[in-house]
């Protein structure tokens, strides 16, 4: 069994000599302006990222339980809910974690040439290793609460989480020299950005997740703790289920039914609600996941 990470992700209290202390305070927006919001919240087709088919999942994508996926005839009641849900919710503001590799505890990849792009599944610099698992592309519609939930556009993403086998590039045994599984990318005009990567394998003492920080524009990412948001993308459960059935994860197999959504020490308080991502796809031939996420 693969033994879990000494300083898995802690929480805030782990991250207060570096990152910016500031928590969100959470309340869904109702009144007139409600039709305003579910527009400016709901992702548009132009620049949205592309599913293993090519078409778009941040807008057509159904809001998935943490049990089983939403059913077709509820596509459009859910989609449109959780649209405004996250329009009027700031994502709420997670730990670092201890492998960050933002220079805040050890290495800084974003100084390194090569972190902005869009496929992270391969070292680049010193190494061309490439991370196995089955692929997935996340999509991110970046959402500024002060203007209405307007799209942030030129707004950027650090993005990086663990191999299939749940250790993490630049800091487990044996990965040292390796920088797969991280990346940077800039938001467009939709405030829409994406990944392409593998899915993230499940280590004891976490829920699979994704970690990601957003900063103001490209020139801010070489600052560690010049941020607007520090979160974390929470995986779905039936995803997981299938994915980790799969050959090459049975680390994860073993270690994914130790820890529930509502006993993750992150996503835990309110189980994730603000930071699940909608997902789709299969083993064969991938999976996308989306979130909006409102700053």
């Amino acid at each position: 069994m693969t033994t879990p990470h000494p300083n898995h992700d802690r929480g805030l209290e782990f991250d207060l000599s570096t990152l910016l202390s500031r928590r969100r305070s959470l309340g869904i927006l109702f009144g007139a302006g409600t039709a305003a919001a579910l527009a400016a919240c709901t992702p548009t087709g132009g620049g949205g990222g592309a599913s293993p088919s090519g078409t778009s999942s941040a807008s057509a994508a159904v809001t998935e339980s943490t049990t089983a996926a939403a059913s077709p005839s509820a596509s459009a009641t859910s989609t449109v809910t959780r649209a405004f849900a996250e329009c009027g919710v700031e994502i709420p503001e997670e730990t670092l974690g201890p492998y960050p590799a933002d220079g805040s505890n050890g290495p800084n990849v974003l100084e390194a040439s090569g972190v902005v792009r869009r496929d992270i599944r391969s070292s680049f610099g010193g190494s061309t290793t490439k991370a196995e698992g089955v692929p997935l592309t996340v999509t991110l519609t970046l959402l500024d609460n002060s203007n209405g939930c307007a799209p942030l556009a030129g707004a950027a993403v650090y993005a990086w989480h663990c191999d299939q086998d749940g250790k993490y590039s630049l800091y487990d045994s044996g990965l040292e020299n390796e920088n797969y599984l991280r990346g940077v990318q800039e938001a467009d005009a939709n405030g829409q950005l994406t990944f392409s990567t593998i899915y993230p394998g499940a280590y004891n003492g976490r829920w699979p997740h994704i970690h990601f920080e957003v900063f103001e524009s490209m020139s801010n990412t070489t600052a560690a703790g010049q941020v607007l948001a520090v979160s974390q993308i929470a995986l779905t459960e039936s995803a997981c289920k299938e994915v980790y059935a799969s050959q090459g994860y049975e680390s994860s197999a073993r270690n994914f039914p130790n820890t529930t959504l509502t006993s993750d020490n992150v996503f835990g308080g309110d189980g994730g609600i603000y930071q699940l991502a909608t997902m789709s796809g299969s083993v064969a031939g991938g999976y996308t996941a989306a979130l909006n996420v409102t700053v």
